[in-house]
């Protein structure tokens, strides 16, 4: 066996489905070149002469994965929590995001994000910068040194936002274009997302100009989507054509169905919409902390899983004023009961193991074979020490699983792994 293969020791934990949660005592996962070799109770003869990495009794999951955050809102987490979506971007979110014109304060910012993001048990991310080129850039270079594998989005804007942060239709292509050629070659971890902020910040003419760039460069997409009931009714009035939010976005050709993409929040989808992110293979990334602190709503998550939409996790930082997906685990939990109970009772709550899937596995497949240990996915892996979270009984893998999601932080990750190696 060569040297970039060995097998980590623990108690491993894992999703295959999101209602079967693999929980194996004392054993092995093994790493070859990157990819997962599979999980052992007992290492096989093939493997008896690689490295063993033996961490005893502590838990060895996937690496998490956040599928929607803004790394310019580092700075804005905690502030406004009180405003309602709209109120909340014109009143904090437009005017922090000006400052990243200035590239001295992104990199002090974007530096900021950067070691708190390496620090929390996140590998992998969707991530949403502003619309300024030489940032976007500062913080694709800040997250290509720590070897997580990142996707970064230039924002594009070319209506409705102040006009200290709104290009005009050319800008917003041409600039996206020079990013796009700028930064051929130069990373190896992070790469490019296209960005339309969502459908109110971008015109048709940009929207349709966007779409080409897609076509032409193969990239995915990430933006938002029915987040809170003022933007629906507002994207009526501004896309008189499309019949629902979502259909705006596949007009441009902007909406899966051979361009992989991600839409936050999905809160209020109506029927014809979830049909079609079900029909495009769009992915739903649900930020039940966000969608709280900005009165959104609570997304109906038992449902697209029910009717098996693609879903994933998000911190939405900084409108989720954490970004730790233990947080974002217990929220989704915690929302979902608050459905089931306020809402619709046939809706039942989400379960750990379904909460868990969704942070590894679940969100994991926008960026490929991610999120599991199952032979031939990606080995991204923390290692959890939860002994600092006391407890006087006796627990079993899952008990505790429950236990660092609801109460473990950064400090309790002794190490994390991203495709074999360690950050």
């Amino acid at each position: 066996m060569n040297e970039n293969c060995y097998a980590v020791k623990g108690n491993i934990i894992y999703s295959t489905t999101p209602d079967n949660l693999v929980l194996i005592e004392n054993g092995y996962v093994v790493c070859e070149n990157g990819i997962s070799g599979g999980v052992f109770e007992k290492l096989p003869e093939k493997y008896q002469s690689i490295q063993v990495k033996d961490y005893g009794d502590r838990l060895v999951i996937p690496g998490l994965v956040d599928l929607h955050m803004h790394a310019p809102q580092y700075g804005l987490r905690g502030f406004g929590m009180d405003l309602e979506l709209l109120d909340w971007l014109n009143t904090y979110t437009f005017p922090e995001e000006a400052r990243y014109a200035e590239e001295t304060y992104a990199k002090r910012a974007y530096g900021m994000f950067m070691e708190e993001l390496k620090k929390s048990p996140t590998t992998r991310a969707c991530i949403f910068a502003t619309i300024h080129r030489d940032a976007t850039k500062i913080l694709m270079d800040l997250l290509e040194d720590t070897k997580l594998r990142t996707m970064v989005g230039k924002v594009n804007m070319d209506r409705n936002a102040p006009e200290y942060l709104c290009e005009t239709t050319e800008e917003s292509q041409e600039e996206t274009l020079r990013w796009l050629k700028d930064m051929e070659g130069h990373y190896q971890y992070t790469s490019p997302i296209l960005t339309p902020r969502f459908i109110p910040s971008c015109t048709d003419s940009l929207m349709g100009k966007l779409g080409e760039i897609q076509k032409e460069h193969h990239l995915p997409v990430q933006s938002h989507l029915s987040e809170n009931e003022g933007e629906i009714a507002w994207v009526k009035e501004l896309c008189p054509s499309a019949g629902f939010y979502g259909e705006a976005y596949e007009q441009a050709g902007l909406f899966g169905d051979g361009c992989k993409t991600v839409m936050a929040h999905c809160v209020s989808s109506a029927e014809e919409e979830i049909a079609l992110i079900r029909k495009n293979g769009v992915y739903v990334a649900h930020c039940p902390q966000s969608n709280m602190n900005l009165s959104s709503g609570i997304a109906p998550v038992r449902k697209y899983l029910n009717e098996g939409l693609h879903v994933g996790l998000g911190s939405d930082l900084a409108g989720g004023s954490s970004m730790s997906m233990f947080r974002a685990m217990s929220d989704a939990i915690q929302v979902s009961k608050l459905y089931w109970r306020l809402v619709d009772q046939t809706a039942s709550p989400l379960t750990l193991k379904e909460v868990f899937y969704l942070a590894t596995r679940g969100g994991g497949e926008f960026f490929g074979k991610v999120g599991s240990f199952e032979a031939g996915f990606a080995f991204d892996a923390l290692v959890i020490d939860d002994e600092s979270i006391w407890h006087p009984q006796p627990l079993g893998l899952l008990e505790r699983l429950e236990r660092v999601i609801y109460l473990g932080d950064s400090s309790n990750i002794v190490e994390k792994m991203v495709e074999g190696e360690t950050i």
